[in-house]
């Protein structure tokens, strides 16, 4: 009996040292695994260009750095139809319980996410924000502009437009509880401080629905309710988004936007819209993707925790230079 065993024992054995040696050669003498690396994007809503041309970023990032490091970067869309920071939240926890690795998010609501976030930290997952930061929570490093030098940008150009004669200035946000359009609120607030003694006033900020009709429908309500406006400065660019969006509106203010996709730049070049400040939405995909698999093939952090890139500001003298941008971004022909 106990030779029978010994006999199995010797068998077992055998049989293990085959099967290795078959792994070792399908694998390659000293080949070690290819690494894969599981990371998810996290935006705001799915129908937002910027959004889709981030998505782009991300995905191309995983493409370029799986061929350079020899590793699978796989790239995921976890996004809500429409903005909810309860389901981004979700999403946060869904992810870190399925073993992610690493997560790009961009906030609809940075006080609901902060625990969400910090407990996928806590469990091992990597997070970047990009566009609206988290800046109580953990996370690794933020991509996006500086929102408060967007915001005097936008006032800056607009003062401008206006040939610097003053007059009383409507800004139009959207979420009231965005980091990032509040802080470009700020921004425009600062700048028309400093504006003061040309004449320059503020007369409301007015907070609307991100979609392109409900946006463009506050606009033309507010600008035929209050006709002392004669300047929009206007931190995110959802009216443009559509078309007709400035009738009755453009006649009697100057308006200048944040971002510059394909619909606001036909504005720019009609002579609409005075000025856009760009942002780079492919990049906080693409970049956030890069910081992130630095940070898990290499163990290395970005040597900054805020990471801005620089503005764009485009006007009917060199629209001509971003026609075009956009089709690569949203993957056009």
């Amino acid at each position: 009996m106990k030779i029978g065993l010994q006999r199995r024992g010797f068998l077992g054995a055998a049989l293990a040292v085959i099967a290795g040696a078959g792994v070792v050669g399908l694998m390659g003498a000293g080949e070690a695994p290819k690494k894969t690396y599981r990371i998810a994007v996290i935006a705001k809503s799915q129908s937002n260009p910027v959004f889709q041309a981030a998505r782009t970023g991300a995905l191309d990032a995983g493409e370029e750095l799986s061929k350079k490091l020899g590793a699978d970067v796989k790239v995921e869309w976890r996004t809500p139809v429409n903005e909810d920071a309860q389901q981004q939240a979700q999403y946060v926890e869904q992810l870190a319980s399925q073993g992610f690795d690493g997560i790009a998010i961009s906030a609809s609501d940075a006080n609901v996410l902060t625990a969400a976030v910090n407990s996928a930290i806590d469990r091992g997952v990597v997070v970047i924000t990009f566009d609206s930061d988290i800046p109580a929570s953990k996370r690794l490093a933020y991509y996006g502009i500086n929102d408060e030098e967007a915001g005097r940008s936008v006032m800056r150009e607009l003062a401008k437009a206006m040939g610097g004669k003053g007059g009383k200035i409507a800004v139009l946000s959207g979420n009231q509880n965005a980091t990032n359009l509040n802080a470009r609120v700020k921004g425009v607030k600062d700048e028309l401080a400093a504006l003061k003694d040309k004449g320059f006033t503020l007369k409301d900020v007015y907070y609307t629905k991100e979609t392109a009709s409900d946006a463009a429908a506050l606009v033309q309500q507010v600008q035929t309710a209050n006709p002392d406006i004669v300047g929009w400065a206007m931190v995110g660019g959802w009216p443009l988004f559509t078309q007709n969006a400035l009738d009755g509106v453009y006649e009697k203010a100057a308006i200048v936007s944040v971002d510059h996709l394909p619909e606001q730049l036909n504005y720019v070049k009609s002579g609409q819209v005075a000025a856009l400040i760009g942002q780079d939405c492919y990049g906080w995909g693409y970049q956030s993707v890069v910081m992130l698999v630095d940070k898990l093939n290499n163990n290395k952090s970005p040597e900054k925790v805020i990471n801005n890139f620089p503005l764009s500001v485009v006007t009917k003298a060199n629209v001509g230079e971003y026609e075009g941008l956009w089709n690569k971004w949203l993957r056009k022909k």
